[in-house]
């Protein structure tokens, strides 16, 4: 890794502690999912203790603030409430990386999964988007989600093949049914879904999901500068979406130069609202940077594996 882009990450790092913005701002699973991702990563780069100690003092807090009898609650501030199952889903694959390290959260992960699979997944039609807070149905208002199955997938053989064997084998079932006419449309989707594509880059679902997400990707760089929410909002442009989209090519190594490019721009970029200084912009942009263990095949200077 670049030492240009760990000095950065650094910085930001510090930069955002001083704003209390990350990690000592408000809690939102997303983003703590992305964080503790990259503490652990920064650990295996450096190899300084102190990585591991504030990764593992992130998901206490996380328990602390959002762990519920059932499940971990979406945020902290009153309108983030409820359950989504894509923000279980990535805090469980971080659960997972930090388990490299620390090999008790990967059983702390497979009980979250057996705490929650069942209530959010409809086998043979799908996977409920948002749940209420305590599990008890559906969110009023919100259907089926697009990726959900794929999510869980990928998480589920991440933390536990023999363990999580029944739930496994019900999520690609899901996918064999949904994938041959899933067509991506949404910056993040298209980012997050070429990011999961490449653990498993053989299977028939992820060759032809790559490929679509990477056409649909080529339609919607803009300007040389950056790539649009939808391809109907060509002006539309969203910095952390986009990190998560760089995410994605660097996992199947893509387009290298418009990821640098995007990187670029977003670093001056202000969109004038609240994600100035959201910790979902700041913390994915270091990701974008250093993407780690979002990358299956990182291996850090001080990782002792």
């Amino acid at each position: 890794m670049s030492t240009d882009a760990t000095a950065y990450v650094l910085k930001k790092m510090d930069w955002m502690r001083v704003e209390r913005i990350w990690p000592n701002g408000l809690r939102y699973l997303w983003t703590d999912a992305f964080g503790l991702v990259l503490l652990v990563s920064l650990y295996a780069e450096f190899g300084d203790k102190k990585f591991l100690d504030q990764a593992e003092w992130l998901v206490a807090e996380v328990d602390r603030v959002l762990g519920r009898a059932r499940g971990v609650r979406i945020g902290e501030a009153p309108d983030r409430d409820g359950q989504y199952f894509h923000y279980l889903a990535v805090w469980l694959y971080a659960l997972a990386v930090l388990a490299r390290y620390r090999p008790a959260y990967r059983g702390k992960g497979i009980d979250l999964v057996r705490q929650t699979h069942r209530a959010f997944v409809l086998p043979g039609r799908g996977v409920i988007w948002k749940m209420q807070e305590d599990l008890s149905g559906p969110y009023p208002g919100y259907g089926l989600g697009a990726l959900d199955a794929f999510d869980g997938y990928i998480s589920y053989r991440c933390l536990g093949e023999e363990l999580l064997r029944r739930e496994i084998a019900e999520m690609k079932a899901l996918i064999d049914q949904a994938a041959p006419e899933l067509f991506i449309t949404q910056d993040l989707g298209l980012g997050m879904m070429l990011w999961m594509t490449h653990f498993f880059p053989e299977e028939e679902w992820a060759v032809s999901q790559r490929g679509r997400c990477l056409r649909q990707l080529d339609a919607m760089w803009r300007r040389g500068s950056y790539f649009c929410r939808e391809p109907e909002l060509p002006d539309v442009k969203i910095a952390f979406t986009n990190y998560g989209v760089s995410v994605g090519l660097q996992a199947v190594r893509e387009m290298p130069q418009r990821v640098l490019r995007l990187n670029e721009f977003f670093d001056s970029f202000r969109s004038g609202d609240e994600y100035d200084r959201e910790a979902i912009t700041h913390v994915m942009a270091c990701n974008s940077r250093f993407p780690g263990y979002f990358l299956r095949d990182f291996r850090g200077s001080a990782d002792p594996s």
